[in-house]
């Protein structure tokens, strides 16, 4: 499969989460995005300045307001471990809708065809930078950002696209 598209049923896959007892969770993405409004915003890395001080904090001011739109749940991936994304929900206080989710293999990210290699820089394989809107597994809005920009894919677009 090559990259997901707008009209594409997002594939199943596993991804996961630290509870508060520190206990890694699973979830498959089947399960929590199947009848109803979804966002998945992948990002590159967790902390990063791109990611950390303008990409999510858009979606945490925005989510209520796109909540009254009928999006259901708002789940921010990235392919760092489960516990380093609780961290970086925890560092957002505020924050009382997003969900912090982890691929830390990057085989989901790779099953959607959004992998971003930047192993010359050391870091490996990462996410391209993204929001996707799904309606019952269907992608009905897919914003990937080129070149680690964030022109695309903030919570105004996905704001525009409902």
């Amino acid at each position: 499969m090559g990259r997901i598209a707008v009209g594409d049923t997002i594939p199943d896959g596993t991804l996961s989460y630290a509870d508060e007892a520190h206990q890694v969770v699973n979830v498959s993405v089947h399960s929590i995005a199947a009848g109803k409004q979804v966002i998945l915003v992948g990002v590159p890395g967790a902390f990063t300045p791109g990611c950390s001080l303008k990409h999510v904090p858009g979606f945490i001011e925005k989510a209520e307001e796109l909540k009254s739109k009928g999006i259901s749940e708002i789940f921010v991936l990235s392919v760092n471990d489960p516990y380093v994304m609780k961290g970086w929900a925890k560092s957002y206080p505020e924050n009382k809708h997003l969900k912090f989710l982890s691929d830390s293999s990057a085989a989901y990210i790779k099953s959607l065809g959004l992998e971003l290699d930047v192993s010359d820089k050391g870091y490996g394989t990462r996410s391209e930078r993204f929001a996707l809107l799904l309606d019952d597994l269907q992608v009905k809005v897919a914003n990937v950002e080129t070149g680690g920009q964030l022109k695309v894919s903030t919570a105004e677009d996905m704001l525009k696209a409902l």
